[in-house]
């Protein structure tokens, strides 16, 4: 249920991600879109006149002294996150950040001190846990639907048409930062069990790439587990969406909507195979891709109810941890092996 309380939101970084998060959020009876910021100017306008915000501007510290502002979505680039995130805390103000929390381990480990000192509530957006697909997924596999969980298959790969955009974050991170921070908290959710190896190749496709802009990770889980993790933008590659989980006992497959060839108003199809008997076993799911409000409504939960993050500050670290290792593995072309500290 929605919460009786209005909230006043304030967004930063008015680009795409930002702005799909309001688009969830403006019509909501208990959000109230109080500003928006951006270092573009047109950006900040564009954004208020789109979903009605009372007020723009290009220093989002205006923001942080309004006391009509209870919640700050921070969906700047990376690099922005921690000092963003401190002056909102240190204004009183609740946060959702979008992913990654920084771009260097130093970064992450001072945004995970910042989240537990806080007096506010800080939820980092990972927005697959919001996701039912994945939620499905995770309770298949934790009932043994499959036996025992053996290979994770995971890419995403995306076909920058908007190369600018693309060429802007590659700045901040490689894909297996940037967008593997997601699928390896999925892989130790999922499981409960942690990663212990990685290793990798990367490259440049574009020539003015700032960084490698194809990875593919390779890793090995405390439980056993392998798997593989493909990211890609680029202008000369096509968009993939890769999701199976292979057992003891068959495998589950996860289409999405939009890569459906037929039924897509049926929304997600999670298919389970069993080797045993040769049967297959579809479950059509008509989710919310990236459940924005899901997400908000798990950081008003925590504000009024003093409920856990999900997922919770160290989990994030944790993914974070290993993105950043994979990262490096990857430019240097060895295999890390990771224990609680390294």
């Amino acid at each position: 249920m929605d919460s009786k309380k209005i909230y006043g939101l304030a967004l930063i970084g008015c680009g795409h991600i930002g702005c799909q998060h309001l688009e969830e959020m403006y019509y909501r009876d208990n959000i109230r879109i109080i500003g928006v910021a951006d270092a573009s100017p047109e950006c900040a306008q564009q954004a208020a006149r789109r979903f009605g915000a009372l007020r723009c501007t290009t220093d989002y510290r205006e923001l942080l002294t309004d006391e009509r502002v209870d919640i700050v979505i921070v969906a700047t680039y990376s690099s922005s996150h921690l000092t963003i995130v401190k002056d909102c805390v240190a204004h009183g103000k609740h946060v959702l950040c979008e992913k990654p929390i920084g771009v260097s381990l130093a970064e992450g480990e001072e945004f995970v001190r910042v989240v537990k000192e806080a007096q506010t509530k800080v939820l980092v957006a990972h927005i697959l846990r919001h996701n039912q697909s994945y939620i499905c997924i995770r309770n298949l596999i934790r009932s043994g639907e499959i036996g025992e969980l053996r290979v994770m298959r995971m890419a995403q790969n995306h076909h920058a048409m908007n190369w600018p955009r693309y060429r802007r974050l590659l700045e901040d991170c490689t894909p297996v930062l940037d967008c593997g921070v997601h699928y390896l908290d999925i892989a130790q959710w999922i499981t409960g069990a942690s990663i212990c190896e990685i290793s990798g190749v990367g490259t440049r496709i574009e020539e003015d790439s700032p960084d490698l802009n194809y990875t593919m990770l390779n890793f090995r889980m405390s439980n056993g587990c392998v798997g593989y993790y493909e990211a890609g933008w680029s202008r000369n590659m096509s968009s993939g969406n890769l999701k199976e989980f292979i057992g003891t006992k068959g495998h589950i497959t996860l289409q999405m909507r939009d890569q459906r060839s037929s039924d897509r108003e049926e929304g997600d199809l999670i298919t389970v195979y069993y080797s045993e008997t040769g049967e297959y076993r579809s479950i059509n799911l008509d989710v919310v891709y990236k459940d924005m409000y899901a997400q908000l409504r798990t950081l008003i939960d925590m504000i009024e109810n003093d409920s856990p993050a999900d997922p919770d500050i160290d989990s994030v670290f944790s993914a974070f941890r290993v993105a950043v290792k994979a990262q490096e593995a990857i430019k240097k072309g060895i295999t890390l092996r990771l224990d609680a500290t390294t």
